[in-house]
Parts: C-alpha cells; structure tokens; sequence
C-alpha cells in the first residue's frame, strides 16, 4: 500500500535536518525585516522552486512551500552574497581590500586612487574600462521627443541591439497602469515597448523576478538586455557565474547588461505619494518628468514647468535603507554603466566595461552624438562618497575579489547587536 503524505511526514519527523540548510524566514529575519531589502528580486530569480514571489508591500514573500536549498540567501546582496566579488567575476578587476574589516573604511591595501583601477591608465578607480564617454541621441532622431531620461542612450542601444538581432527582448521598467509614477519590471519584446519605457522611475522594480521568457511569448533560447541598478547587475552577474538549477527564471538568457548609475533607490510610497503628492501637494498625474541631478531632485510638470527643486538629501527619508550598504555606485559589474553624472546637460556619462558592451554600443553608435566626458572626477568624487557611506555602514569585512558568498552564521555575528541585525520578531 502506498504511504499517504501524512504518513511520510510523521515518518520524517525523527529525521535530523541536513547541515548548512537556511531558509527564506532566515533571509526574511536578517534583510526583508531588518528593514534593508533593496528589492532586486534575485531571490525570486534564484529560487529552483517558483516559491517566492512579491507581496503587496512590494516586497518578497513566500508563496509555496520553502525547500531550505539556501540558494535566496546565497544571492542576496544584502545577505550572502558579497558583492563586490562580483566586480571581479564580471570583468576581471583586480583584488582589493581593506584591513580594518566590518564596521569602517579601514586602509586599503593599494592607494585609494587605484581602487579597482580600470583597463587603461586614465581611468582610476571606475573599474574596468574600454570606452568613457558622453553621449546623448542625436537631435535629427524622434528618439529624443519620447521622453527618454538625459541622452536617451539607453533606449538607443535596446533598439538598435534588437534591429540588429543581437538581443529579442529586454528588461526595463514601465509605469504601473495603476499607480501614476510607479515603475514595474516588464521584459519587452518589441520596439515599440522599448520605446514606451523610455525614461526612469527611482522606486526598484524587483526586476530580477522579471526574468522569464517564456510567459513573455519568447522561445527557450531567448537572448536578452537586463536594465537595472547596480544592485540589479550584481545579482545576476552572481547567478550566472555560479549554475544552478533554476526555476522558471531564465538566468542564463541575459547577454547584456547596462547599469544605471545609482547612490539611492526609493520606496515608491514613501517618495512619490508621501513626499511628493501629500507633503508637497503635486498631483502625480501631473507629473511629466522626475530625475535627479547634481544632488538635486528636480520634478517637472507635463508642460515642463519646474514643480520641485530641491536637494536630495531633503528625501532621504523614503530611500531605502539597504543602499545605505552599497559601495557600488558606477555599476562595476554591468557591460555597460550609464548615468548623468559627468556629463553636460542633454547628455548621458557612458563606461563601457566590457567587449560585449562595446558590441552594443556600437551597434547604436549611428544613433547617437558621442563627445568627450565634461567632468570624469565628478564620477569618482560620488563614486569615493558612496564608498564612504556603505563601508562604514557594511558590518562585514569587504574585500573586492575575494569569496562570493557569506555563511548565514557569520552575517548573524557581523551584524548581531547593530541596528541592522535580524529581526526575529516577524
């Protein structure tokens, strides 16, 4: 007679747990509620079964039972994964660390000038590089009339990667049909989608838990753009150097990735409703442009009358708090980083990191007007401020091409006693 599942269970139940087992209620303790999530979603992209998904606070949760396989611990940046290793595992930056260990900046073992120093001579410290650049798209191309962030590079490397069969599809964030403001992953497939998700949103998206091509109508062997935060690049440059089984997310499908360059993210509420529309009295509907610039945060009415203009500090309160941790400010781990900080007005700071990143952007390259950067230290000088927050907010050892991963047990004593150490209350 076949057992039942009940029988299986109370036959289980004198059974020891195997070793080294964590589950996502180890993970929910230490980040989701320590308060330090900042919702990449590689948790949902590495879990072999489908068991975590996103709750209505935008946050991860369970959603089937948990196997215990470890594996959303492993490739949490603010869990088991260090992930400044994954600057390394993605281009090959030299290693880097700093003696004091958890807590501090500490002195670090090669001048701070040097700090992962780049491919060619003229560019310390923004890891690895073959080409720096401005760039925007040239003003003949309807491009520049959709409402695309700064230059409008992103938008024209998706298109032009796509036109040239190079990727068929990519991951990019698009406004909530629900929510005015509120950006949600989507994996678009045509140059039409792209197009319409031209511009930025400064909430996370989860956009790791975007990432399967079959429910997006594309065949197994899909290739793909991911467009997300530093974080967002680290995560999935972790699950691509270390294989594993994986569930529906087709890890393995991204070819190219571009960073958006990035000091904080926010919470959607917390920035746009609380700050923005209750605190300041704007309708979000009427909103045509958000972006942060030069420190500032600037919000534009759809006629392009200036509605906000104000020091970005003034909204702290709605970052999130896990990016507080976060030493990666140029998005070392991507192909490509891109952002505005460097270069004019109009234009877009471009680093391309990596053969497969000078492939795309050249594939645009017709599209676009590149010029010399205006202001290459304005990047390290944020880059070196950045650094200073997170390695004295980090309460582990840091250490640029060292192990990837760190033990649940270890995390548990670095952070125990901090205002960042697991919430067991939940």
């Amino acid at each position: 007679m076949t057992p039942s599942a009940q029988q299986i269970r109370s036959q289980m139940n004198t059974i020891s747990e195997a070793p080294g087992k964590v589950w996502f209620w180890e993970l929910a303790a230490a980040v989701i509620d320590a308060d330090r999530c900042v919702r990449c979603g590689a948790c949902v992209a590495a879990c072999p079964t489908d068991s975590i998904g996103i709750g209505s606070d935008d946050l991860p949760r369970l959603v089937k039972m948990c196997t215990g396989c470890s594996l959303c611990w492993d490739f949490c940046p603010r869990g088991g994964l260090a992930y400044e290793a994954t600057w390394a595992a993605a281009n090959g930056a030299g290693e880097v660390s700093w003696s004091e260990g958890a807590g501090g900046e500490g002195s670090p073992s090669t001048p701070i000038d040097e700090w992962l120093l780049a491919a060619g001579p003229n560019s310390p410290g923004l890891g690895a590089v073959v080409e720096l650049m401005a760039a925007r798209v040239r003003r003949s191309d309807t491009l520049h009339e959709i409402g695309a962030q700064d230059g409008g590079v992103v938008t024209a490397i998706l298109l032009a990667s796509l036109a040239a069969g190079e990727i068929d599809g990519a991951v990019v964030a698009r406004e909530d049909p629900d929510h005015h403001w509120k950006g949600v992953p989507h994996l678009a497939t045509t140059a039409a989608e792209l197009m319409e998700a031209a511009g930025s949103f400064y909430n996370q998206t989860m956009a790791l838990a975007s990432l399967d091509v079959i429910a997006a109508g594309l065949p197994a062997g899909a290739r793909i753009a991911l467009v997300g935060t530093p974080c967002e690049i680290e995560g999935i440059s972790a699950l691509q150097a270390r294989r594993w089984r994986r569930g529906s997310s087709a890890v393995e499908a991204v070819v190219l990735t571009i960073a958006l360059l990035c000091t904080k993210s926010f919470d959607y509420h917390k920035l746009m409703v609380e700050e923005l529309s209750e605190r300041r009295g704007l309708s979000l509907s009427d909103i045509g442009k958000v972006d942060v610039v030069r420190g500032r945060m600037i919000v534009e009415h759809r006629s392009g009358a200036r509605l906000v203009d104000e020091p970005v500090k003034d909204f702290h309160r709605a970052a999130l708090r896990g990016c507080d941790e976060c030493a990666d400010f140029l998005g070392r781990s991507a192909d490509i980083s891109i952002g505005s900080v460097g270069s004019g007005a109009g234009y877009s700071s471009v680093i391309v990191r990596t053969q497969a990143g000078a492939r795309a952007f050249d594939e645009a390259r017709d599209l676009l007007e590149v010029c010399e950067l205006e202001a290459p230290e304005a990047l390290a000088r944020l880059d070196r401020s950045d650094r200073a927050v997170a390695l004295a907010t980090l309460q582990r050892p840091f250490a640029a091409g060292g192990s990837m991963f760190v033990d649940f047990a270890e995390h548990e004593a670095f952070y125990d006693g901090t205002d960042r150490a697991p919430n067991w209350r939940k």
